[in-house]
């Protein structure tokens, strides 16, 4: 079969710059690169692409080709298991490894890098979470080493540049495909990818550049924060590498239930109990909210189950918008240890009842328990 113009291949025209000529490849290999596309010919048209651009990215052999077409290139043979892939390839082999893996192939081991975020979890009573309050907490954490200024060298030494991958933090791997010899970047694995090699090390951090510490900070909590929220602090995380700046921390909260309130957005709900009489006749009753006791009034005949709402007795917004509600339930409450003068007036007030609105009532629920009861029998 005979090859294909290499102008052809590439999809550009014979009086092409380079720049675009690379552009094109670039996104032919992309397109076609054996480990990312799933095309049955992706490695043959991934190979015709490669040969194409080594002959046209080379001004003797574009010249060549140009001139004398694919009989000068002595048989097409530029891409040959012999000669393989090198760094130079494509603009260095290194522009392949960047497309795929995002450009991290090429990053300075000695470029100043933000350090690592730090996570904290600390808990506080429900009310301390209602009004939000300040604290000091203490955390772990690691910190530039103070003795050699976090370069892990003896003071008065300094770190010297990694001979095996000449400060780079890279090592090349030659690795052999079926389209000839690849090269690949690999971490330095005799100075970890830093490019340098500390060989007198600080006494107090053992070349590492950090030591380990407890640190304390001082953290505001503020009103209305619920529990699973967290809070940033900047600045307070890791310290940063090569001069980098530090990281941040976050202060996971976690909030302790209450007894008697319950909390649903900036809302608080609460259960409170009445007696029969209390429920009945009407009543004015004290009713406890983390902002203090207030009044509350009973109308009489209230059912149990009734919500009343104290508007602005809730919790505060955390972003400054307002303050939640109390919502207080009723819950009538049965007496159990009835003297028997108690029973004898419960048993005339039954008599003397008949069939009022309460029998009535009474009535009307037995009618709907009927009808639900005759509706799952029909399913």
């Amino acid at each position: 079969m005979s090859k294909r113009d290499y102008y052809e291949v590439l999809g550009v025209s014979k009086d092409a710059t380079k720049e675009e000529i690379k552009k094109a490849y670039r996104k032919l290999a992309r397109k076609y690169h054996p480990d990312v596309s799933k095309e049955p010919d992706a490695a043959e048209k991934f190979k015709e692409v490669k040969e194409a651009y080594e002959v046209l990215s080379n001004e003797q052999k574009r010249a060549q080709y140009d001139q004398f077409g694919h009989a000068g290139m002595n048989g097409g043979a530029g891409f040959q298991g012999g000669g393989g892939f090198s760094a130079d390839d494509f603009g260095g082999f290194g522009d392949i490894f960047d497309m795929f893996f995002g450009g991290g192939g090429r990053r300075d081991p000695n470029a100043p890098r933000q350090g690592a975020d730090l996570k904290y979890s600390m808990e506080i009573d429900f009310e301390e979470a209602v009004f939000g309050k300040e604290t000091d907490i203490q955390i772990p954490k690691e910190e530039t080493c103070s003795t050699c200024h976090g370069t892990g060298a003896k003071p008065g030494t300094r770190p010297e540049t990694c001979s095996h991958c000449n400060g780079t933090g890279q090592l090349n791997m030659e690795q052999s495909t079926p389209f000839g010899r690849i090269v690949n970047k690999r971490v330095c694995h005799y100075c970890n990818g830093t490019g340098k090699i500390v060989k007198d090390k600080c006494t107090t951090c053992g070349g590492s550049g950090r030591v380990k510490s407890r640190k304390k900070i001082h953290i505001k909590i503020p009103a209305g924060i619920d529990d699973g929220q967290q809070i940033r602090v900047s600045g307070q995380g890791e310290p940063g590498v090569n001069g980098g700046p530090a990281g941040d921390l976050y202060v996971v909260v976690r909030v302790r239930p209450d007894e008697f309130f319950e909390r649903d957005g900036d809302d608080i709900y609460c259960d409170v109990p009445l007696t029969f009489a209390q429920a009945a006749l009407g009543d004015e009753i004290e009713v406890p909210t983390v902002h203090g006791k207030v009044k509350l009034k009973i109308p009489a005949g209230t059912q149990s189950g009734t919500f009343f709402r104290l508007r602005g007795k809730g919790v505060p917004n955390v972003h400054g918008r307002g303050t939640g509600d109390q919502h207080v339930r009723i819950r009538v409450v049965t007496p159990t240890n009835l003297s028997e003068r108690q029973r004898e007036l419960l048993r005339e007030f039954n008599e003397l009842s008949g069939n009022d609105a309460t029998q009535e009532q009474q009535d009307n629920l037995f009618q709907k328990m009927k009808r639900a009861f005759k509706g799952n029998a029909k399913n």
